[in-house]
């Protein structure tokens, strides 16, 4: 997605040979316009695949899976990070370890949101190992939902995530492909 490359290019800044940050458009501060252009091309992407749902973990995929939410017409369910006073009965709990933030979390949603005979495209803000992706993907499945697919806005291809979750049976669908953040500088995926 070009839109997206413009941006990673312009306003990107590679901390590390692994770290991208990109606060001043996604997961910070967030482009709307983008967003939309990106739940556009998510829902193109997933349009024959009947999705019912979108699920996505708060914080930073909320914005790109609301907008593809939008666009194909069907409600967002995002999994918490927080334990709530007003979430407490028949959840599902997953544990999921963030690459980029270095911490695990619980995540969980509520059984009342999704159901076996849910169609659900998950949507993430990055993939680099893909704890994230897999961890909404087995609670999708506790419920008996079927995984369409999973939506990435920005792949770190040079790490194990997208081969892993190829390997288990997803299709995914990254907008952003890098190759490299080798000496601050970000190389795309061929196309």
């Amino acid at each position: 997605m070009n839109l997206l490359k413009e941006k990673i290019i312009s306003e990107g800044i590679v901390l590390s040979d692994t770290v991208l940050k990109v606060d001043s458009f996604l997961n910070h501060q967030m482009d709307p316009h983008l967003m939309k252009a990106m739940g556009e091309e998510f829902a193109r992407r997933f349009a024959e695949d009947k999705i019912t749902k979108v699920l996505t973990i708060e914080s930073s995929g909320i914005a790109p899976a609301l907008m593809t939410a939008l666009t194909l017409h069907v409600p967002l369910v995002f999994a918490r990070k927080q334990k709530s006073l007003t979430l407490r009965d028949d959840l599902i709990v997953e544990r999921v370890h963030s690459f980029t933030k270095q911490v695990t979390n619980d995540v969980t949603v509520s059984r009342k949101y999704l159901s076996p005979d849910d169609i659900v495209l998950i949507i993430d803000d990055f993939l680099a190992v893909g704890e994230a992706a897999q961890g909404l993907a087995r609670i999708t499945e506790q419920v008996g939902a079927k995984v369409a697919g999973i939506g990435i806005v920005i792949e770190k291809s040079f790490q194990t995530g997208r081969q892993t979750l190829i390997e288990s049976g997803y299709r995914v669908e990254s907008l952003a492909r890098i190759a490299s953040l080798h000496d601050g500088s970000v190389q795309f995926m061929e196309e």
